[in-house]
Protein backbone atom coordinates (compact mmCIF):
# COMPACT_ATOMS: atom_id res chain seq x y z
CA UNK A 1 0.00 0.00 0.00
CA UNK A 2 1.46 3.67 -1.18
CA UNK A 3 1.66 6.57 1.11
CA UNK A 4 -1.20 7.88 -1.42
CA UNK A 5 -3.20 5.06 -0.71
CA UNK A 6 -2.55 4.87 3.22
CA UNK A 7 -5.47 5.66 6.08
CA UNK A 8 -3.09 7.66 7.35
CA UNK A 9 -0.17 10.09 7.21
CA UNK A 10 3.08 9.68 8.92
CA UNK A 11 5.66 12.23 9.21
CA UNK A 12 9.38 11.25 10.84
CA UNK A 13 11.93 13.53 11.35
CA UNK A 14 15.47 13.42 9.83
CA UNK A 15 16.34 12.50 13.26
CA UNK A 16 14.13 10.74 15.94
CA UNK A 17 16.01 12.13 18.62
CA UNK A 18 14.28 10.17 22.01
CA UNK A 19 11.42 8.17 21.14
CA UNK A 20 8.72 10.41 21.18
CA UNK A 21 5.47 10.08 18.94
CA UNK A 22 2.47 12.41 18.69
CA UNK A 23 -0.73 10.99 17.30
CA UNK A 24 -4.13 12.18 16.66
CA UNK A 25 -6.44 9.29 15.53
CA UNK A 26 -9.60 11.70 15.22
CA UNK A 27 -8.28 14.46 13.28
CA UNK A 28 -9.32 12.68 9.82
CA UNK A 29 -11.39 14.78 7.62
CA UNK A 30 -11.71 12.68 4.38
CA UNK A 31 -15.47 11.69 3.77
CA UNK A 32 -15.83 9.66 0.84
CA UNK A 33 -18.47 9.47 -1.57
CA UNK A 34 -19.73 5.94 -0.72
CA UNK A 35 -19.97 7.01 2.73
CA UNK A 36 -21.90 10.49 1.97
CA UNK A 37 -24.47 8.74 0.19
CA UNK A 38 -25.44 6.11 3.32
CA UNK A 39 -25.62 8.43 6.27
CA UNK A 40 -28.50 10.70 7.02
CA UNK A 41 -26.60 13.49 8.25
CA UNK A 42 -24.60 16.50 6.32
CA UNK A 43 -20.62 16.65 6.47
CA UNK A 44 -21.06 19.75 8.70
CA UNK A 45 -23.08 17.29 11.64
CA UNK A 46 -20.71 14.75 10.69
CA UNK A 47 -17.88 16.36 11.48
CA UNK A 48 -18.58 17.69 15.18
CA UNK A 49 -17.35 14.26 15.97
CA UNK A 50 -13.91 15.14 14.50
CA UNK A 51 -10.78 16.37 16.44
CA UNK A 52 -10.77 19.05 13.40
CA UNK A 53 -7.17 20.94 13.20
CA UNK A 54 -5.20 19.07 16.03
CA UNK A 55 -3.24 17.10 13.15
CA UNK A 56 -2.34 20.75 12.31
CA UNK A 57 -1.48 21.96 15.89
CA UNK A 58 0.94 18.32 16.31
CA UNK A 59 2.44 18.65 12.47
CA UNK A 60 5.35 20.79 13.50
CA UNK A 61 6.67 17.76 15.68
CA UNK A 62 9.10 16.40 12.94
CA UNK A 63 10.77 19.73 13.31
CA UNK A 64 12.03 18.56 17.01
CA UNK A 65 12.99 15.32 16.39
CA UNK A 66 9.24 13.40 17.00
CA UNK A 67 7.42 11.51 14.60
CA UNK A 68 3.44 12.15 13.74
CA UNK A 69 0.60 10.47 13.17
CA UNK A 70 -2.32 11.52 12.13
CA UNK A 71 -6.00 9.65 10.66
CA UNK A 72 -6.95 10.71 7.48
CA UNK A 73 -10.35 8.75 7.89
CA UNK A 74 -12.85 10.18 10.25
CA UNK A 75 -14.32 9.09 13.30
CA UNK A 76 -17.65 8.76 12.35
CA UNK A 77 -16.50 6.15 9.58
CA UNK A 78 -14.16 4.14 12.19
CA UNK A 79 -13.15 5.09 15.68
CA UNK A 80 -9.55 4.26 15.93
CA UNK A 81 -9.74 4.93 19.90
CA UNK A 82 -11.64 1.91 20.30
CA UNK A 83 -11.50 -2.15 20.17
CA UNK A 84 -12.30 -3.76 17.56
CA UNK A 85 -14.48 -5.52 20.00
CA UNK A 86 -16.44 -2.38 20.37
CA UNK A 87 -19.44 -3.30 18.57
CA UNK A 88 -22.71 -1.59 18.85
CA UNK A 89 -25.42 -4.04 17.94
CA UNK A 90 -27.90 -1.52 17.19
CA UNK A 91 -25.61 -0.46 14.45
CA UNK A 92 -23.76 -3.49 12.73
CA UNK A 93 -26.27 -6.17 11.82
CA UNK A 94 -25.37 -9.61 13.27
CA UNK A 95 -22.77 -8.97 16.05
CA UNK A 96 -23.78 -10.82 19.33
CA UNK A 97 -25.23 -9.06 21.90
CA UNK A 98 -22.61 -9.70 24.59
CA UNK A 99 -22.02 -7.01 27.32
CA UNK A 100 -21.12 -3.94 26.21
CA UNK A 101 -18.94 -1.05 28.06
CA UNK A 102 -20.48 2.62 28.07
CA UNK A 103 -19.18 4.10 25.38
CA UNK A 104 -20.70 1.23 23.17
CA UNK A 105 -24.10 1.20 24.80
CA UNK A 106 -23.62 5.56 24.27
CA UNK A 107 -23.33 4.76 20.55
CA UNK A 108 -19.59 5.49 20.70
CA UNK A 109 -18.08 1.70 19.60
CA UNK A 110 -15.41 1.00 16.79
CA UNK A 111 -18.39 2.05 13.73
CA UNK A 112 -20.29 4.65 16.05
CA UNK A 113 -23.91 4.88 15.67
CA UNK A 114 -24.22 8.87 16.71
CA UNK A 115 -21.82 11.96 16.25
CA UNK A 116 -22.57 14.49 18.90
CA UNK A 117 -25.90 15.69 20.46
CA UNK A 118 -26.76 11.71 19.77
CA UNK A 119 -27.21 12.35 15.88
CA UNK A 120 -27.69 8.65 13.81
CA UNK A 121 -25.22 8.47 11.46
CA UNK A 122 -26.84 5.80 9.34
CA UNK A 123 -30.28 5.71 7.67
CA UNK A 124 -30.45 1.49 9.13
CA UNK A 125 -28.08 -0.72 10.57
CA UNK A 126 -24.97 -2.10 8.36
CA UNK A 127 -24.01 -5.47 7.47
CA UNK A 128 -20.99 -7.05 9.23
CA UNK A 129 -19.24 -7.45 6.38
CA UNK A 130 -18.53 -3.46 5.60
CA UNK A 131 -17.61 -2.77 9.53
CA UNK A 132 -15.49 -5.84 9.05
CA UNK A 133 -13.90 -3.47 5.71
CA UNK A 134 -13.43 -0.29 7.83
CA UNK A 135 -11.79 -2.36 10.52
CA UNK A 136 -9.27 -4.00 7.72
CA UNK A 137 -8.68 -1.13 5.69
CA UNK A 138 -8.77 2.00 8.08
CA UNK A 139 -8.41 0.59 11.47
CA UNK A 140 -5.53 -2.31 11.50
CA UNK A 141 -3.11 -0.31 9.24
CA UNK A 142 -3.27 2.51 11.56
CA UNK A 143 -2.92 0.44 14.75
CA UNK A 144 0.04 -1.75 12.90
CA UNK A 145 2.20 1.66 12.18
CA UNK A 146 1.49 2.86 15.54
CA UNK A 147 2.44 -0.49 17.00
CA UNK A 148 5.62 -0.58 15.00
CA UNK A 149 6.70 2.50 15.52
CA UNK A 150 6.23 2.17 19.38
CA UNK A 151 8.01 -0.80 18.76
CA UNK A 152 11.29 0.74 17.01
CA UNK A 153 11.31 3.35 19.42
CA UNK A 154 12.02 0.87 22.12
CA UNK A 155 14.91 -0.58 20.41
CA UNK A 156 16.11 2.75 19.43
CA UNK A 157 15.84 4.86 22.56
CA UNK A 158 14.79 1.97 25.13
CA UNK A 159 11.49 3.05 25.90
CA UNK A 160 8.44 5.31 24.21
CA UNK A 161 6.75 8.00 25.08
CA UNK A 162 2.99 8.26 22.54
CA UNK A 163 1.33 11.38 23.22
CA UNK A 164 -2.14 10.61 22.31
CA UNK A 165 -3.80 14.44 20.98
CA UNK A 166 -7.67 15.10 21.40
CA UNK A 167 -9.79 18.05 21.65
CA UNK A 168 -13.13 18.11 23.68
CA UNK A 169 -16.43 20.38 23.74
CA UNK A 170 -15.89 23.44 26.10
CA UNK A 171 -19.33 22.31 27.13
CA UNK A 172 -17.88 18.91 28.23
CA UNK A 173 -16.50 20.39 31.11
CA UNK A 174 -19.58 22.94 32.54
CA UNK A 175 -20.43 20.22 35.25
CA UNK A 176 -16.81 20.93 36.96
CA UNK A 177 -16.77 22.94 40.04
CA UNK A 178 -14.19 25.82 40.23
CA UNK A 179 -11.98 27.27 36.74
CA UNK A 180 -12.55 24.83 34.24
CA UNK A 181 -9.01 23.17 32.52
CA UNK A 182 -8.00 24.04 29.25
CA UNK A 183 -6.78 20.50 28.61
CA UNK A 184 -7.31 17.39 30.45
CA UNK A 185 -4.21 14.80 30.72
CA UNK A 186 -5.46 10.97 30.89
CA UNK A 187 -3.04 8.05 32.17
CA UNK A 188 -5.45 5.90 33.48
CA UNK A 189 -4.88 6.95 36.84
CA UNK A 190 -1.07 6.27 36.57
CA UNK A 191 -1.60 2.94 34.43
CA UNK A 192 -0.39 3.77 30.87
CA UNK A 193 2.57 6.45 31.52
CA UNK A 194 4.64 6.71 34.90
CA UNK A 195 4.56 10.27 36.69
CA UNK A 196 7.49 11.36 35.25
CA UNK A 197 6.54 11.50 31.66
CA UNK A 198 2.46 12.71 32.92
CA UNK A 199 4.38 15.53 34.80
CA UNK A 200 6.47 16.36 32.00
CA UNK A 201 3.34 17.01 29.88
CA UNK A 202 1.72 18.75 32.84
CA UNK A 203 4.87 21.32 33.03
CA UNK A 204 5.41 21.71 29.29
CA UNK A 205 1.62 22.53 29.28
CA UNK A 206 1.36 24.95 32.79
CA UNK A 207 4.60 26.82 30.79
CA UNK A 208 2.95 28.27 28.49
CA UNK A 209 -0.22 29.54 31.06
CA UNK A 210 -2.83 26.72 30.38
CA UNK A 211 -4.25 25.32 33.05
CA UNK A 212 -4.66 21.42 33.45
CA UNK A 213 -6.38 18.59 35.18
CA UNK A 214 -5.81 15.10 35.58
CA UNK A 215 -7.93 12.28 34.38
CA UNK A 216 -11.21 13.98 34.91
CA UNK A 217 -13.74 13.94 33.07
CA UNK A 218 -11.36 11.84 30.49
CA UNK A 219 -9.00 9.27 32.23
CA UNK A 220 -7.84 7.47 28.51
CA UNK A 221 -9.75 4.89 26.04
CA UNK A 222 -8.70 2.21 24.07
CA UNK A 223 -4.86 3.72 22.81
CA UNK A 224 -3.70 4.19 26.15
CA UNK A 225 -5.29 0.55 27.78
CA UNK A 226 -4.11 -0.97 24.83
CA UNK A 227 -0.07 0.17 24.72
CA UNK A 228 0.88 2.07 27.73
CA UNK A 229 3.05 -0.33 29.85
CA UNK A 230 5.03 1.67 31.96
CA UNK A 231 6.82 -0.80 33.29
CA UNK A 232 7.98 -2.03 29.68
CA UNK A 233 9.18 1.91 28.85
CA UNK A 234 6.30 2.41 27.13
CA UNK A 235 4.03 5.28 28.34
CA UNK A 236 0.95 7.00 26.44
CA UNK A 237 -0.44 9.99 27.64
CA UNK A 238 -4.39 11.01 26.39
CA UNK A 239 -4.16 14.81 25.93
CA UNK A 240 -7.39 16.90 25.77
CA UNK A 241 -7.54 20.16 24.48
CA UNK A 242 -10.58 22.40 24.76
CA UNK A 243 -11.82 23.29 21.27
CA UNK A 244 -12.84 26.92 22.43
CA UNK A 245 -9.28 27.84 22.53
CA UNK A 246 -8.52 27.71 19.16
CA UNK A 247 -11.78 26.83 17.25
CA UNK A 248 -15.27 28.42 16.68
CA UNK A 249 -17.34 24.88 17.46
CA UNK A 250 -20.32 26.13 15.19
CA UNK A 251 -18.91 26.81 12.28
CA UNK A 252 -15.72 24.30 12.84
CA UNK A 253 -13.25 26.67 11.66
CA UNK A 254 -10.15 27.79 13.37
CA UNK A 255 -10.43 30.85 15.32
CA UNK A 256 -8.85 34.09 14.28
CA UNK A 257 -6.03 33.81 16.91
CA UNK A 258 -5.47 30.06 15.54
CA UNK A 259 -1.68 30.72 14.68
CA UNK A 260 -0.97 32.37 18.31
CA UNK A 261 -2.62 29.23 19.71
CA UNK A 262 -0.39 26.77 18.17
CA UNK A 263 2.77 28.67 18.51
CA UNK A 264 2.13 28.38 21.92
CA UNK A 265 1.57 24.80 21.41
CA UNK A 266 4.64 24.26 19.16
CA UNK A 267 6.16 25.10 22.24
CA UNK A 268 4.73 21.80 24.38
CA UNK A 269 5.36 20.27 21.62
CA UNK A 270 9.23 21.25 21.49
CA UNK A 271 9.83 20.27 24.94
CA UNK A 272 8.00 17.33 24.85
CA UNK A 273 10.21 16.12 21.74
CA UNK A 274 13.14 16.43 23.54
CA UNK A 275 12.08 14.89 26.97
CA UNK A 276 15.10 13.29 27.87
CA UNK A 277 17.10 13.82 23.99
CA UNK A 278 20.19 14.49 26.03
CA UNK A 279 20.35 11.22 27.63
CA UNK A 280 19.16 9.34 24.51
CA UNK A 281 21.84 11.42 22.99
CA UNK A 282 24.42 9.43 25.26
CA UNK A 283 22.95 6.28 25.40
CA UNK A 284 23.14 6.22 21.55
CA UNK A 285 27.07 7.29 21.65
CA UNK A 286 28.11 4.54 23.87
Amino acid sequence: MSQAELPFLLNRPDRWKAGVIFASPHSGCRYPDWFLRNTRLPVHALRSSEDAFVDRLIECAPDFGAVSLCSLVPRCIVDLNRGTDEIDPLVVRGVPRHPLNQRTLAGLGVIPRVVSQGRAIHERPIDRAEAERRIETCWQPYHQALAALISEARKRFGRAILIDMHSMPHDALAHLQGPRPDMVLGNRHGLSASARVSDAVCAAVESQGWRIRRNSPFSGAYICAAYGRPSQNVHVVQLEIDRSLYMDEKTITPRPDFDDFAARMRCVIRDLSRLDADEQDAIAAE
